[in-house]
């Protein structure tokens, strides 16, 4: 008899094991059911940076030599907008070098924006340009358009030379700043007797 309950006792314990460990793995596999989340879709893409890039200094080079610094608190790429383009919404700064790795130019705005298929930036908000005559520009809007090698603005501009200050209406250049021209041109000179 006492070999009979025993044997029952087995069952008993089997039974309730295999039970338990069923039990067990219901619960297990309800937790793991695949759980939907319904995000709404992104209807324009356009709208959207590909890339967004925070606290910026990079190198860009041309034909194998370093030849400009930017420096920029947040960078974002719109690669399906039309024209595609590159935001520096919170300011931006670039240095432009020689062949010797010495600072030729620079650049500082507000804010800027670079439309890589047109090779033309526009630059707007304080901007305040040297060039390496150590010449000044101080002007809210002006454009760099890199392919034909022109720097142009409608906007007022204030030129600081070493001996005259040179206001005015309109502007354009030649891309290093050297040749310039100012449409409705007012300021002080200084003049030699």
């Amino acid at each position: 008899m006492r070999l009979q309950r025993s044997a029952n006792k087995r069952k008993e314990l089997t039974g309730t094991t295999i039970v338990s460990m069923a039990v067990v793995v219901l619960i297990f596999l309800a937790s793991c059911q695949e759980k939907q989340f319904n995000a709404p879709a992104i209807e324009c893409r356009d709208s959207l940076a590909v890339m967004s890039t925070y606290d910026v200094s990079t190198l860009i080079s041309d034909s194998g030599r370093i030849s400009y610094r930017i420096d920029a608190k947040e960078w974002l790429v719109f690669d399906k907008r039309q024209p595609p383009y590159w935001a520096f919404e919170k300011g931006v700064y670039l240095e432009k070098y020689d062949l010797d790795m010495n600072v030729e130019a620079t650049i500082k705005c507000d804010t800027a924006y670079y439309y890589s298929s047109q090779q033309l930036w526009k630059l707007i908000g304080n901007v305040d340009i040297r060039n390496q005559k150590n010449e000044r520009f101080y002007t809210d809007l002006m454009y760099w358009d890199q392919e034909n090698e022109k720097i142009y603005s409608d906007a007022y501009i204030k030129i600081e030379q070493e001996d005259q200050v040179t206001e005015g209406a309109g502007f354009s250049s030649n891309q290093s700043m050297t040749l310039w021209e100012i449409k409705n041109t007012k300021g002080i000179y200084t003049i030699k007797e």
